[in-house]
């Protein structure tokens, strides 16, 4: 069983690292940011609670990765776990071999920005650590137990058989994670009917029966869902040809509009893509952060009640993710929203939870309201774990059937 696992996290110009030593108790974790930029540089936490923080300039992933992971080095990982956005139909975390990674690649599609820098990732750890065994996580594969009805789209049939066009969902680990945690602190593991929250730049939402995935907000892309920090989310399908036909814009043009310039961002008419700047903007009478506020909270509310319709009964709900961990007024928001479902929160709970807690925010009667900090490095971790043990426990099997059979 591995003793340390070093988890990465590579995105489209940002890197997470974290070692996970003895059970996951202790952790030293990095941030390369601002990648490609004069700006770029590592910021994280070593041993002792040691602050780091490495100047980078213009370093792209495979530079990061290399300052980064060398400084590692000398901790000696047991195994590595990567977390990965697309892993087409892919249903659970799998040993990298060349065929996982060639999977990988042909996800690429499904996402251009996140999935080669996943590869950017894997190339430069096993280059740095070739005796380690790694393991791909993959963000969809939790949703991988939605019914077809929840992952089809009203498309001819022939995009789903030859060309994989479902909605796939993603955030998976973090979905994991917090409605186990959270089902746990409620009384009964991974058993009835939650929705998650996780809100941040980027959010989604989720329904799980029984511990499994039973429909997610995300779709085929992340931008689909509701209002991120700067992604659209849902938007009538015949925006397209609407700027195309009226305003000549191309596809390249719209999908960075959609992905990069839009959701809170757009709303708030670029004034930020923090919710802690809009609030503040909002209370000192700024009209489009109001705006932006409103708007993230009911498309929330809105798609969290239409997800509870994938649950035989509801239970309750767990916010998680940055905004969901520390914003009491967005939580309180959003569930005004919803009293038809029975949610009464209990206000003075709601804003005295402090950062980083977890907590019961609910009045106690109707379904309960739970805060749930995330651990999404520790889900990849522990999800590592059990393939590199799996796959141990195999090897040792067929070593002692080879045996007797000699």
């Amino acid at each position: 069983m591995p003793k340390s696992v070093l988890v990465i996290n590579c995105g489209s110009s940002s890197i997470k690292f974290a070692l996970l030593l003895e059970d996951q108790e202790f952790r030293i974790h990095g941030l390369a940011e601002n990648l490609g930029t004069p700006e770029a540089r590592i910021k994280g936490v070593t041993v002792g609670n040691e602050p780091v923080d490495i100047r980078i300039p213009n370093a792209d992933h495979k530079e990061a990765l290399e300052v980064g992971l060398e400084r590692l080095a000398n901790y000696k990982p047991d195994a590595i776990g990567h977390r990965i956005v697309h892993g087409g139909t892919l249903t659970k975390a799998e040993l990298l071999t060349d065929d996982i990674i060639e999977k990988i690649r042909a996800a690429t599609p499904l996402a251009p920005l996140h999935n080669p820098a996943h590869l950017v990732g894997i190339e430069a750890t096993k280059r740095l650590f070739p005796d380690l065994p790694q393991v791909a996580v993959f963000d969809t594969a939790f949703h991988q137990t939605m019914p077809e009805h929840a992952f089809r789209y009203a498309l001819p049939k022939f995009l789903y058989t030859e060309h994989n066009v479902r909605r796939y969902g993603f955030h998976g680990t973090s979905h994991a994670y917090v409605s186990e945690r959270g089902s746990e602190l409620a009384g009964s593991f991974k058993q009835g009917g939650w929705l998650t929250a996780h809100l941040g730049n980027g959010s989604s939402t989720c329904a799980i029966w029984n511990g499994q995935s039973v429909d997610t907000s995300m779709g085929l892309t992340p931008l689909e869902g509701i209002v991120m920090g700067t992604r659209s989310g849902d938007v009538d399908p015949s925006l397209h040809s609407f700027l195309a036909a009226n305003l000549g814009w191309d596809l390249y043009k719209i999908d960075k509009m959609l992905n990069k310039e839009s959701g809170l961002l757009g709303l708030s008419d670029n004034l930020s893509n923090d919710m802690r700047t809009l609030i503040e903007a909002s209370e000192q009478g700024n009209e489009d952060a109001t705006i932006a506020i409103e708007v993230f909270c009911y498309r929330l509310a809105k798609s969290l009640a239409a997800l509870s319709c994938g649950l035989p009964r509801l239970d309750g709900l767990f916010f998680t993710g940055g905004i969901g961990e520390n914003s009491a007024y967005i939580r309180e928001k959003t569930m005004a929203y919803l009293p038809h479902f029975g949610f009464k929160l209990n206000k003075e709970q709601n804003d005295n939870l402090k950062r980083g807690t977890e907590g019961r925010i609910d009045a106690g009667t109707g379904p309960q309201i739970w805060v749930v900090p995330t651990d999404e490095e520790g889900r990849i971790a522990q999800e590592t774990e059990h393939v590199v043990n799996e796959v141990s426990q195999a090897a040792a099997k067929k070593f002692e059937t080879n045996v007797a059979m000699a």
